[in-house]
């Protein structure tokens, strides 16, 4: 019988799949990501798009609230940030898409950098209010300055082109985005391998105790606000080329908080929670909406107060985490494997 688990070189022990259950995992989803698109439909390739975005937009806020411990409100205001630097730079100055989004990856980092400042002397509710205020001040700057962004009016995107064909369409655009969130997931999870993301870790559980054994409180804090800002700043890019029209409504304080319920829902600190809760968090309403089209005319009351549920739903979804598994859907997913890892044994 097994009993733990042992390596016998370097390499092995240092794998990202240590067990060959996990390999196969692994191939066995990269092989239904690859084969997806092709037995789809327009709406499934649509849902996958948005939580292929989501994901890495997840990714992003979890490398800061999740692994680093420092709570932001401001993701929207960030996705805004990418979308609109990598938006004028397709629309105004013809720059191609595949150059325009790593330069509003880099932009969105500086000015994540900004808004980190406070969290130098700042940290729990304190911190998310100062985050709060960076993204009311994001959406200040969108909405008044109109001769850079257009103000309230929408900004419309080129559609992005790759090698003289477009890749406008779902199909085609789900390729880079699954190449963008496989990307940020692999590197996320050598971050943390790291000596870098352990420092971010150490500062989550203690950052005075952090300091003492020689983290560099400063740097790293700045650092984490990069990171998670460049990941969320492409998440906010790839958003402006999918959907070709850009506006502030897009990045309000409320896909703040949706993003936020993902780390939540999903798990905070790990990868695939935050798969799972963009994907639960795309999934839930575009259910609601599907039920809520087939009552149109059996029930036209109920279907009238479905917008109404969907806000419920919502809060009752993120208050069952909160109290009932706290860490998300990715320790349902471990409690799972578990399972079947010491079974027919109950230990």
């Amino acid at each position: 019988m097994e009993s733990g688990i042992f390596f016998t070189d370097y390499r092995a022990d240092m794998a990202l799949r240590r067990k060959p259950a996990q390999q196969v995992r692994l191939g066995l989803f990269i092989a239904l990501l690859l084969i997806f698109p092709f037995v789809a439909s327009p709406y499934g390739l649509t849902l996958a798009n948005q939580i292929g975005i989501a994901t890495i937009g997840a990714i992003g806020l979890n490398i800061l609230v999740g692994y680093t411990g420092q709570i932001s409100l401001g993701q929207g205001a960030f996705m805004a940030v990418g979308a609109y630097t990598s938006g004028i730079l397709a629309a105004r100055l013809g720059v191609p898409f595949w150059l325009s989004i790593p330069i509003a990856c880099l932009v969105t980092a500086g000015v994540g950098v900004i808004f980190g400042l406070p969290s130098l002397r700042l940290k729990g509710l304190y911190l998310a209010m100062a985050t709060l205020a960076a993204q009311e001040i994001v959406e200040w700057v969108i909405t008044h300055w109109t001769s850079l962004t257009g103000g309230t009016e929408a900004l419309v995107v080129p559609a992005p082109t790759l090698l003289g064909a477009r890749v406008n369409t779902d199909f085609r655009f789900y390729w880079i985005i699954l190449l963008a969130a496989g990307f940020t997931a692999l590197f996320t999870a050598n971050l943390f391998r790291s000596r870098v993301g352990r420092a971010f870790v150490a500062i989550r559980d203690q950052d005075i105790a952090a300091e003492v054994i020689g983290v560099n409180i400063f740097f790293y804090k700045l650092l984490a606000f990069a990171t998670s800002s460049f990941f969320v700043g492409l998440a906010g890019a790839l958003t402006a080329h999918y959907r070709s029209i850009i506006s502030w409504e897009r990045f309000t304080i409320e896909v703040s908080i949706l993003y936020l319920a993902m780390i939540i829902i999903g798990g905070l600190g790990t990868i695939n929670g935050s798969f799972f809760g963009a994907a639960f968090m795309i999934l839930l309403p575009a259910f609601i909406n599907n039920v809520g089209r087939t009552l149109r005319d059996v029930a036209p009351l109920v279907a009238t107060l479905l917008p109404a549920v969907q806000q419920g739903v919502f809060g009752a979804v993120l208050i069952f985490f909160l109290i009932v598994e706290p860490e998300g859907l990715a320790k349902l997913w471990r409690n799972i494997k578990d399972y079947f890892y010491v079974w027919p044994f109950s230990y």
